[in-house]
Parts: C-alpha cells; sequence; structure tokens
C-alpha cells in the first residue's frame, strides 16, 4: 500500500454516538482513512452494494443481525473484504464463531483512546494484506497468461520432479494433458531421453536433476525425447532453480524450444551446401565466393589450377590481389547498384602466380553465403575467343582494305567504259560490284560481332526507327510506328538490326510493302512485320543461317547479323505470320524503361 492510497471504511455500530467518535478518531489519527458510519447491518449491506470499500468494522450486539451474521453475509458476497469485529462483547465463544466465519480481525471495545490507535493499526494491517494478496494475484494471473501465449515450452516441476504447472505450448510439444499433467514426472517411462546422437543420458545428468542438485541455471542443453509411437523431437532446454524462504532449491522452471525442424532444415542446408561445394568443385570454370569488401570466402579447384594459388592461399587473399586492374580496396568492395537483376557480366584480366596475365570474362550473381549478402563470380578464361577475335579482326582488315581497293578499281573502270561505250553487260558487272561491296560490308559486320553490349543506352524507339528507315532504300514502301518506348541498348548495333530488317522487307516484298514497327504485348520486346509475301512455316529457321537468301540481290547474311546483335544484348528474334500475312520479326527480351 503507497503512501497515498486511501482506505474506505464502513463502520456499523448500533450506538451512532460511538460510531461518529470512532470515525473521527480514526481520520484524525490516519489521513488516508475514510470512515462512512451505518447504524443497522441492513443497511451496511445496502451500502455495500453501492460502494467500494477497503475494510468493514462492526459491533457484535445489534438489533436483527448480530454481528457474526452480519459478518457471514458480508462473506456470501465479498469473500476477501477485510472485516473486523470490534466489540465490546468480549468472550471465546463469539472470537471462536468470528473466525470460524471468516473474520480478518478481532478487537475489543475498551475505554480510553488508545483503542483507536489500535483499531487504525488493525485496519491498515488488514487492508494492506489484502491489497498485496490482490497485487500478487494479478501479477501472477499476469504471468500466466503470459506464459500461456508465449512461443516456447514453460513448464514447472516441483522438489520431486513432478509437473506442477505447464503451458499449452508445453502441453502440445510434451504430449500432455490437463488431467495428467500432475501424474508426470521429468523421467516419465513413456519418455525415451537421449542425447541428440541417440546415446543415453544418465539420470545426474537429465537436466531437472544438474538444476536441482547443484541449485544453478542451465542453458542450451539439447536432448531427445520419442513416443511409443516412434514420434520423436529434438528439445532445447534453459532451466533455472526456485529457492524457498530458507534458501533450497523448492522447485524448478524450464524453457523448453522445440528444435526438430530446425535441425532438419540445418541438416538439409548443410547437405545442400556440400553438394553445392562439389558441383562449384566439378566446374571447369573458376569459382569464387567474394564479401562485401571483396575478401575470397570460398573458392573451386579450377580457381587455383588457373591461378597457381592453393585453395589456403586464395582464402587469405582478395580479388584486387589476382586482378591488377583494381587499384586500391575500395575498388575491390561489392557494390549492388553496378547489377542488372543481381547479375552482371564483364571482362578483365586475372594474374597468375608467374605474374603470367590470363584475359577472362566474369558472370557474378549477388548471393546469401553463410547468412552474409556475397559476389559469386564464374570466372572463364577466354584467351582461345581473344586469339579467335584478332585472327577476326585481321580477317576483317584484310577484307576491308585488300578486297576493297581492287573492288574499286574495278568499279571505277567500269564506270569509265560505260561513259565510252554503254551496254548491258557493264552494267551487269556494276550490279555485280554493288553486291560484292554489300558482302564485304556483312562479312565485315558478322566478323565484328560477337561482343556483348556492356552499357546499353536508353533509345528513343520512334526516333531510331525513322532515322533507321532514311538510310535504306525502301522505294515505294511505307513504314507505320504503331508504338513508342525507350530501350536499353547500343544505339549502334540496334540501328543495324533495324536497318538489315528494313532492308529484308523491302527486297522480300513488293514495291509498295508497308512496313510496321511496334511494341509486343507485357512490354516483352518489339516487332517488325511488313504485309509481303511471308516465310513459309518450313523455311522459318533457314533464313536465319548464313548464305541463306531467296532475293537476287541478296547477300544471305542480313538476318544473321540481326540474330548475333539480339544475342549480343541477350535478347531473342523469331519469326511468325503478321497480322497483314507477311513476316513478323519478334525481338524478345528487350528492356523497357517506364
Amino acid at each position: 500500500m503507497t503512501a497515498t492510497a486511501g482506505i474506505d471504511v464502513l463502520h456499523v455500530d448500533d450506538e451512532p454516538d460511538f460510531a461518529d467518535l470512532t470515525a473521527e478518531f480514526l481520520e484524525e489519527i490516519d489521513g488516508r482513512i475514510a470512515v462512512h458510519t451505518e447504524t443497522h447491518p441492513e443497511d451496511g449491506l445496502d451500502f455495500l452494494a453501492e460502494r467500494d470499500i477497503d475494510c468493514v468494522v462492526s459491533d457484535h450486539d445489534m438489533p436483527g443481525r448480530d454481528g457474526i451474521e452480519f459478518l457471514g453475509a458480508v462473506r456470501e458476497r465479498y469473500p476477501d473484504l477485510p472485516f473486523v469485529l470490534y466489540t465490546g462483547k468480549g468472550s471465546e465463544t463469539v472470537a471462536s464463531e468470528a473466525i470460524s466465519a471468516g473474520v480478518t480481525d478481532y478487537l475489543q471495545k475498551g475505554t480510553g483512546t488508545d483503542q483507536y490507535d489500535l483499531l487504525a493499526n488493525r485496519i491498515r494491517n488488514a487492508v494492506t494484506a489484502r491489497r498485496a494478496e490482490a497485487d500478487a494475484e494479478k501479477r501472477r494471473h499476469r504471468l500466466e497468461q503470459i506464459l500461456k501465449t508465449v512461443p516456447s515450452c514453460v513448464v514447472q516441476l516441483d522438489h520431486e520432479g513432478e509437473f506442477v504447472f505447464a503451458n499449452d505450448r508445453a502441453v502440445e510439444v510434451l504430449g500432455l494433458s490437463e488431467s495428467d499433467l500432475t501424474d508426470r514426472a521429468y523421467n516419465d517411462p513413456e519418455w525415451d531421453i537421449t542425447d541428440p546422437d541417440g546415446d543415453p543420458i544418465p539420470e545426474p545428468e537429465l537436466p531437472f536433476r544438474r538444476v536441482r542438485d547443484t541449485g544453478e541455471p542451465l542453458y542450451g542443453f539439447r536432448h531427445t525425447i520419442e513416443w511409443p509411437d516412434g514420434t520423436r523431437k529434438i528439445l532445447s532446454v534453459n532451466g533455472a532453480p526456485l529457492f524457498d524462504a530458507d534458501g533450497n532449491v523448492d522447485s524448478v522452471v524450464f524453457s523448453l524450444s522445440d528444435i526438430t525442424d530446425r535441425r532438419k532444415r540445418k541438416a538439409a542446408l548443410e547437405r545442400a551446401r556440400a553438394e553445392y561445394e562439389q558441383f562449384i568443385d566439378a566446374m571447369n570454370d573458376a569459382a569464387y565466393v567474394i564479401d562485401a569488401d571483396g575478401a575470397f570466402l570460398e573458392v573451386n579447384e579450377a580457381a587455383s589450377d588457373t591461378t597457381g594459388y592453393s585453395r589456403s592461399e586464395l582464402l587469405s587473399m582478395g580479388i584486387q590481389d589476382i586482378d591488377p586492374t583494381i587499384e586500391d580496396a575500395d575498388a575491390a568492395r561489392l557494390d549492388t547498384d553496378e547489377y542488372d537483376d543481381g547479375m552482371r557480366v564483364f571482362e578483365t584480366v586475372h594474374e597468375t602466380t608467374d605474374g603470367e596475365r590470363i584475359p577472362v570474362e566474369i558472370s557474378s550473381s549477388i548471393v546469401s553465403y553463410r547468412g552474409e549478402t556475397a559476389e559469386l563470380s564464374i570466372v572463364r578464361d577466354i584467351s582461345d575467343r581473344k586469339r579467335r577475335e584478332r585472327r577476326l579482326e585481321e580477317f576483317a582488315s584484310v577484307v576491308s582494305h585488300d578486297l576493297r581497293n581492287p573492288l574499286n578499281v574495278a568499279r571505277g573502270s567500269v564506270n569509265l567504259a560505260r561513259a565510252d561505250c554503254p551496254s548491258d553487260h557493264l552494267d551487269r558487272a556494276a550490279r555485280a560490284h554493288d553486291r560484292m561491296e554489300t558482302l564485304i560490308d556483312d562479312l565485315l559486320t558478322l566478323a565484328r560481332q560477337g561482343d556483348a553490349v556492356a552499357d546499353p543506352e536508353p533509345i528513343d524507339l520512334r526516333s531510331l526507327v525513322g532515322s533507321c528507315w532514311e538510310h535504306v532504300a525502301t522505294g515505294d514502301a511505307t513504314l507505320r510506328v504503331a508504338d513508342n518506348g525507350t530501350v536499353r541498348a547500343d544505339t549502334g548495333r540496334l540501328r543495324q538490326l533495324f536497318e538489315n530488317l528494313f532492308r529484308n522487307s523491302v527486297e522480300h516484298g513488293s514495291d509498295s510493302v508497308t512496313v510496321t514497327v511496334g511494341a509486343l504485348p507485357d512490354g516483352r520486346g518489339f516487332y517488325v512485320a511488313d504485309d509481303g509475301p511471308g516465310v513459309p512455316a518450313d523455311d522459318r529457321e533457314a533464313v536465319f543461317e548464313p548464305g541463306h537468301s531467296t532475293a537476287a540481290e541478296g547477300t544471305g547474311f542480313g538476318l544473321n547479323i540481326v540474330t548475333r546483335i539480339a544475342e549480343d544484348h541477350g535478347w531473342e528474334v523469331g519469326l511468325t505470320d503478321g497480322a497483314d500475312g507477311g513476316a513478323r520479326f519478334e525481338v524478345t527480351g528487350v528492356e523497357f524503361e517506364d
């Protein structure tokens, strides 16, 4: 009871002057006490029905009901309300009856004023005890409600190891029921208790015995329980002793967590990790798991074979130690903004133990490794590809210079001859020269394709399409742009893709062919369609092969170049029927900006 908590008292006495005098003394002795007086027990019961009272003080000899009968009536309605029998009739009989009826305290009236100090003290003690009991009950109820709802199992065992409390979760996990709770003990014969490996646990080592016998708490103890039906659960156990007033262990409280599923998930994760590591080790390409600061967390055997470093050496290093293009530690740190949908592909060089620099292509993705964000890099040695590219570049240089020069001489000679002597033969030769020029351009394009687009940029589709149309000999053909949007691509290569598709439509269609460019549904890509003769279903795969052409002036490389350009962007090209019966080329996987 706090110093400011008031005490409301009902005093029932058939002598009003004495009742008023008692009230004055009590309120003067303790300012917290407020007294209401009644002269008849029935009026006192009515007052109790209307007001909350902390304590009843009653005389014994009163008309109608006496004090014992009044006490009985109060107990029927308010079993816990403090009741002090304050009477001038003192006898063992009255005291015995009062105690039997549930009186809180008994005090005989005296002749001096000291009796009021004593009465005030009895009232305070009774109210303080009652309030303490009420608070304790509230705390007990609150704790019980909390324990019922916590996700962990909570149990209490007495000194002999028998259950005295189990919350709902414990009842569920341990297979208990409220009816047989008190008949169970920690070592119930129905429970086969072993360690997680299945070995028996000696009786003194069981959690209850360890906590009770040592008086010390226990944390993180794990054991299994198996029931007669074969059900097996793994529990993580925390326990603490509760002591009596003499400092002896009175009971033990345990918090139990069912970690069966967690252990299964952990085992599955370990199996998956082992399989993953086996898979990574079986790869021909080097693989690295790199943390956010650029340090190697895991490497496969191919990484050691490629660099010449042992696995232990690599695990003590970072990416900047084998990539000479990384100038400092800051540049080696993981930057997730560089990843497109969690992936990125780029080229660099790795340096071996003997100083050899190997050109590599790295495919990196963001992964979770042992709970941390990391980078998984698959590293492919592209030395052979680089040598082929150099040879192709040399070939392109030969084609560009050594073939173009004599072609220019031939074209100039034909033009001079046509000026002196016009002839259909010379016209055919000029057309052949034009076709040779187109072939050289297409071969150069093919030779220089194959590099993935590393830095796509936003391109306005309608603007680019219009510009491409102007650079193609389209005659009386018509362009229609059905949709607009912004795509991310390499401008030069996308321009070449459209020009080749436009040229294909014009070469295989009529002079008045209409070509339509539009977006595919759901933003999957775009299409180029015409109302020409179309392509038979059986020939649709062949048209993308190099050298295939049904047009007299065609080189057979145009659509193959379209396919190469799409692949360099990570796109796909398909051919189907157009809405107007012609050919419809669909380019999918294209990234549109919002």
